[in-house]
């Protein structure tokens, strides 16, 4: 039986650059197994980016006049899909750019960081597009993690976040997280197959 007591062991409260990783067994099928990256969390609600859902999509498909840049588009999430957001590790390249952790860098000037792309200035592998985003209303993000359907991470790199594949990064954070976090990162979908 699915069974885990995590009360003591998360962080309730969220800050920009903490991850979110779905419990186990969460059958939203917007977030199965999903990483989301916190970018904002205040009084208003919550803005985050799922960083492990791979879409259909290449940059150059959203995109026109930007060839050859075939660069891989995330789904964020289900709100807003129209939109285009970014994330990138490194220094900070734009004055507009949030901060989310010491490396790890949120927005800036688009059309200045694609002709920064476009002249090799940026490393492909150091960037992450979204299409749409992941948000919550004031206090929806609290009630969730008081359900227990988040499991809050603050201590991930930027490093592991880019380097590990779409479909290893749930597994991968819960591993590197330790204790009952590692239990968690073999529990298979389906609770029956346990």
């Amino acid at each position: 039986m699915y069974c885990f007591n995590m009360e003591n062991k998360m962080n309730k409260s969220v800050k920009a650059g903490d991850l979110l990783i779905s419990e186990p067994f969460l059958q939203d099928e917007n977030f199965v197994r999903s990483v989301v990256l916190i970018c904002e969390n205040n009084e208003n609600g919550s803005f985050g980016l799922v960083l492990n859902k791979l879409s259909i999509l290449k940059l150059n498909e959203l995109i026109d006049n930007i060839n050859p840049l075939e660069c891989e588009v995330y789904v964020g999430g289900p709100v807003e899909q129209n939109t285009l957001h970014f994330i990138y590790s490194g220094d900070c390249l734009f004055d507009t750019s949030i901060q989310l952790r010491e490396d790890l860098w949120w927005g800036g000037d688009f059309d200045e960081f694609l002709e920064l792309l476009k002249l090799g200035k940026i490393e492909e592998s150091k960037i992450r597009f979204f299409i749409g985003y992941s948000g919550w209303a004031s206090g929806q993000l609290e009630d969730e993690l008081e359900e227990n359907t988040w499991i809050v991470c603050d201590t991930a790199d930027a490093e592991s976040v880019f380097r590990a594949s779409p479909e290893e990064l749930w597994r991968i954070i819960l591993k590197n997280m330790g204790g009952e976090f590692q239990q968690l990162a073999n529990y298979p979908i389906d609770p029956r197959l346990n």
